[in-house]
């Protein structure tokens, strides 16, 4: 007779399926966490103008409430992860969702834009939290066999939250008022508490580390080299000047000190040694570059779509709603394929979807008017199901092969490498668009110049995606081999 699988944490399959109600419950506690974070990452950006109004600021002032909340979670997602592998992932993810929740209502009953914005760094801080154990848990809540399904799941409610982020802000904003964005969390995070609190598992005693600590300065220095190089991207809206080469400049000094500092430190945030790793360094590469690449369908699809396509300011939502609709559709089915096939072949498959999509989008360009939106449509489904499989697969294959005592740091750095392509590809492949295009603002080119600039810039899209499946089959040789 075969033996019973085993379970990340320790239980066999026939075990652990027989605390499936509890399982799906800790589970449920795990989707909440993910889709928390995500959903405030842009669901006050509709509703910057009320805000501006409301507080009598301007626009650069009110941008603040946007960009403190993301500098917070690129700042400290890293520092978070390792911090949950040394206090408890279970017991740290309680604190995060707590500390967002509270920020939430803070955040709701701000008078003053300052006390909003410091608030929404506070917010910042436990979607870092939460953003980074909630993936690092996922092996003490399902059993091995169903990793993939659940990173799936995890990767549905990331799609859900960035997608209803825009639309359920305004909506809430235009019916009750600014305060609703964010007093909408504290219900949501109290539930999500409750349910991790109930249901989530313990860790296992040797999934903490028997020896280190915390490293303070290597965590500081990394959070300063990280919002340089966030405010060099995003300062100035879209036009590169001083400021932002001097923040660049100080984001590599920054990352020099920092690798200085790793080097000396008795127990490293990151140990270097972990970069030589093959599934990990290629992981992280690959999640940065598929990230870069879906940004730009977000940031340069508006203009083809509006300019040369000559759609309605609602009909481009109701278009560019069809790549997260996809997402949310497919990333369940694509965790069933990686836990069927294994996270190796699907995530080439997924990767050579995204290729594909994004050469035929580069195509198709060159004869805009016979293809029409179906023409647009088309490629970015094939372009989101690569990515929904690519998340899954990709995941999957790295948090199953991580020692215990550094998962969350590893989740950290994977969702580090996730948004920092997501601000390269919003500043670098927005500044590659408007190159092609011929001038920064293409909102007033005409529409075989943007469709010029769509093919140049989903041509090295793709290009980059062919990059990516080669160190995904480098890494798959070094595996097997």
């Amino acid at each position: 007779m075969s033996k019973p699988l085993v379970a990340a944490n320790g239980e066999s399959t026939t075990e652990a399926e027989a605390h499936l109600p509890a399982t799906r419950w800790a589970l449920a506690g795990l989707a909440l966490s993910m889709l928390l974070p995500s959903l405030d990452t842009s669901i006050a950006n509709t509703s910057l103008p009320i805000l501006a109004k409301a507080f009598g600021a301007s626009f650069q002032q009110v941008q603040w409430v946007v960009l403190a909340y993301l500098l917070a979670i690129t700042t400290l997602i890293v520092g978070a992860g390792r911090l949950g592998d040394l206090m408890g992932r279970r017991r740290l993810l309680l604190v995060g969702i707590s500390c967002f929740t509270f920020a939430s209502a803070l955040c709701g009953l701000s008078g003053n834009l300052w006390v909003l914005i410091v608030a929404r760094a506070e917010q910042g801080l436990g979607a870092a939290i939460m953003l980074a154990l909630t993936i690092a848990s996922v092996s003490e809540a399902v059993p091995q066999a169903r990793i993939g399904r659940a990173m799936g799941l995890l990767g549905t409610m990331s799609a859900i939250g960035t997608a209803l982020g825009p639309a359920a802000g305004g909506i809430l904003a235009a019916t009750f008022g600014w305060p609703a964005i964010f007093l909408v969390n504290v219900p949501l995070g109290t539930v999500a508490f409750l349910l991790v609190l109930r249901h989530m598992p313990k860790e296992r005693p040797d999934a903490k580390p028997l020896h280190g600590g915390f490293d303070p300065l290597g965590t500081v220095l990394l959070a300063l080299t990280l919002a340089a190089y966030a405010l060099a991207m995003t300062l100035g809206r879209g036009e590169f000047g001083a400021l932002n080469i001097a923040l660049l400049l100080g984001a590599v000094i920054g990352a020099g000190l920092f690798v200085h500092a790793e080097k000396r430190a008795a127990s490293p945030l990151i140990r270097l040694a972990m970069l030589r790793d093959v599934n990990l360094s290629a992981g992280l590469a690959m999640s940065a570059l598929v990230s870069a690449v879906m940004m730009t369908t977000l940031v340069v699809g508006p203009f083809y779509l509006s300019r040369t396509l000559g759609l309605a300011p609602a009909w481009v939502g109701v278009v560019l709603s069809s790549g997260p609709c996809v997402t949310v559709l497919s990333s369940l089915p694509a965790g069933r394929l990686v836990d069927r096939f294994g996270a190796w072949r699907t995530t080439v498959l997924g990767l050579s979807g995204i290729a594909i999509g994004t050469s035929v989008l580069s195509a198709l360009t060159l004869a805009p008017s016979s293809f029409g939106v179906a023409g647009y449509v088309g490629p970015i489904v094939v372009t989101t199901l690569g990515y929904a499989l690519f998340q899954a697969s990709n995941n999957t294959a790295m948090m199953t092969g991580v020692a215990p005592d550094r998962r969350g740091v590893v989740s950290g750095m994977l969702s580090l490498s996730r948004n920092l392509g997501l601000v390269t590809g919003a500043s670098a492949m927005a500044g590659l668009f408007a190159w092609a295009v011929g001038m920064s603002n293409a909102a007033n080119a005409d529409s075989a110049a943007v469709a010029f600039g769509m093919r140049v810039t989903f041509g090295v899209a793709a290009a980059s995606m062919v990059l990516a499946i080669a160190i995904a089959r480098r890494r798959s040789r070094r595996r097997l081999g």
